[in-house]
């Protein structure tokens, strides 16, 4: 009985702990929510100036983790910042929704990559 009870309090904190990685953003909203971003990242999410990230079909998670570090400055981009400090956690989710859901046009990293 003790050991099925440690292994549902474990099963419930790893639950809790994982929530905000399985959580899911609204693609439609994010489209609206990403038009700040359209200037250098592209409505598309494949801007054409190779100093802006291409971010159509990157991952949804990723796009969450990069927004949240600029937010809360452990990546420093005074632009990305300065766009990042308004956004709430939805806002962040929509806006990963959005450009994941895209198709890319990035076939291979050949040219992409410093070094090449």
């Amino acid at each position: 009985m003790k050991r099925a009870l440690t292994l549902l309090s474990f099963g419930m904190a790893l639950a809790l702990a994982s929530a905000p990685l399985l959580a899911s953003g609204n693609a439609d909203n994010g489209k609206t929510k990403a038009a700040a971003c359209f200037a250098c990242h592209g409505a598309d999410g494949n801007g054409v100036d190779p100093q802006y990230p291409r971010l159509a079909g990157q991952y949804n998670e990723y796009i969450q983790e990069v927004l949240h570090e600029y937010k809360d400055g452990r990546r420093n981009n005074p632009i990305m910042k300065g766009f990042a400090a308004t956004l709430s956690d939805q806002d962040i989710e929509d806006i990963a929704a959005y450009y994941s859901a895209l198709p890319t046009k990035l076939d291979s990293l050949k040219g992409h990559v410093q070094g090449d």
